[in-house]
């Protein structure tokens, strides 16, 4: 669906009609890296085939980083491929935002590391943690400092190397996770409606059900935690799956609420790429048809915080999104986090 093939657009209730200037995403890039680890890949280590993993998850392969390539170095990667798109030069960069949960050390930040990696020396750098809700998460701060005027460029990326936290003997977790990173340009650009809308939200009442136990000032490392596999993803598959479903068919509902906008005017539905029953249970309930939504998921299993970035690249690249299209991102993380946003691209 393209501009002229809808009705004209008009957003009473988008937040940059009362506050501040309207942020834009400037350009998208991303960066995945080289080694695939395919289904008859992890028939070798676990109990499990092709077939009980797709039908299952709607997952084929997914990516691994190299030897000594860490978070840091995927996010510098897609945050240069999202420069050169918006040619932006690393001068021109005034903060860095990272998404991640899984950064090269606990300090310092891996925004601080991609810093210096692309050069942005006058950029100020922080992380955030939000699990695969990361990336929205990120963009909603962003916006905040364009609309604010308080900087002019913004760099936000979602990355996570979720095979470094993967436990290879659990064949329920094992099969679902990649690595990846994406990232966007964030400036103003007038005459733009940019980013119509962000929601969030999230349930820490449920932060036990997907998590990490271990590697934190609750349980430090030890010889006890390392032989419990504390440091690895545990996940209550059924629980969050229901939530999952819930809390992004709101989220989404919400969003296109708040921009008084139904779902047919959506050109294109990106959900966080975790199991393809979820996306489409919330798509079927959203009304959103099989055309409008984008997946990748098949290629790149789950990667957190990078997952809607790296989709929402891959639909620019390919066409599937067109300047003045309306988008709707919808996540879902560990927390429980989610969020969904609209955008006017």
């Amino acid at each position: 669906m393209t501009t002229s093939a809808r009705k004209p657009f008009r957003n009473p209730r988008a937040r940059h009609n009362y506050l501040g200037r309207p942020c834009s995403i400037a350009a998208v890039g991303a960066y995945v890296p080289e080694r695939v680890v395919t289904n008859a890949d992890l028939e070798q280590l676990v109990e499990t085939s092709d077939e009980w993993i797709f039908t299952r998850t709607g997952i084929k392969e997914r990516r691994q980083a190299a030897a000594g390539e860490a978070t840091s170095d995927l996010a510098a990667k897609a945050a240069q491929r999202a420069m050169a798109n918006a040619q932006v030069s690393a001068d021109q960069i005034d903060l860095i935002i990272t998404a991640t949960v899984t950064p090269d050390m606990p300090f310092p930040s891996t925004s601080c590391l991609v810093q210096q990696k692309i050069g942005a020396k006058r950029a100020a750098a922080f992380d955030i943690e939000a699990a695969c809700s990361g990336f929205i998460y990120a963009l909603e701060i962003g916006q905040q400092f364009i609309m604010s005027r308080t900087y002019d460029t913004v760099l936000v990326i979602g990355a996570d190397k979720l095979t470094s936290v993967v436990d290879w003997a659990d064949r329920n977790t094992c099969v679902l996770f990649g690595d990846g990173a994406g990232a966007a340009i964030l400036q103003n650009r007038p005459g733009s409606h940019g980013l119509l809308t962000v929601c969030l939200g999230a349930d820490g009442s449920k932060g036990d059900v997907l998590c990490v136990p271990g590697g934190g000032s609750r349980l430090p490392a030890s010889t006890q935690s390392l032989a419990q596999r504390q440091h690895y993803i545990r996940m209550d598959g059924r629980e969050t799956f229901k939530y999952a479903v819930q809390a992004m068919l709101a989220a989404g509902k919400e969003a296109l609420t708040r921009c008084e906008l139904d779902i047919s005017q959506i050109a294109c539905v990106i959900p966080h790429q975790a199991n393809r029953r979820i996306i489409e249970a919330v798509s079927e309930r959203l009304g959103a048809r099989p055309e409008q939504v984008f997946i990748n998921l098949d290629r790149y299993g789950n990667t957190s915080a990078a997952s809607v970035a790296l989709a929402l690249d891959e639909a620019v690249a390919c066409g599937r999104v067109q300047r003045g299209d309306l988008i709707l991102l919808v996540v879902f993380g560990a927390g429980f986090t989610w969020g969904a946003a609209v955008i006017e691209w």
